[in-house]
């Protein structure tokens, strides 16, 4: 092999890479998406289960009425 085909393959290697990293970048991004709606309906979820059993607390138990004989 040549110098100048050693220099071509290292120049097509790099366009290669540089194709895949744009790929990856790409895929990233939709996954930084992805994990950032998951975040927002995790928050929602906990703020309900929140509201759900603060409800529950603050709500005094029914007396139980027993019958005397």
């Amino acid at each position: 092999m040549g110098i100048s085909e050693k220099m071509w393959e290292g120049i097509s290697r790099v366009i290669r890479m540089d194709a895949k990293l744009e790929s990856l970048a790409n895929s990233v991004k939709d996954q930084q998406s992805r994990i950032e709606d998951l975040t927002g309906r995790i928050i929602r979820l906990e703020t309900a289960l929140e509201i759900a059993l603060s409800v529950r607390v603050d709500k005094p138990a029914p007396k139980k009425i027993s019958k005397s004989k």
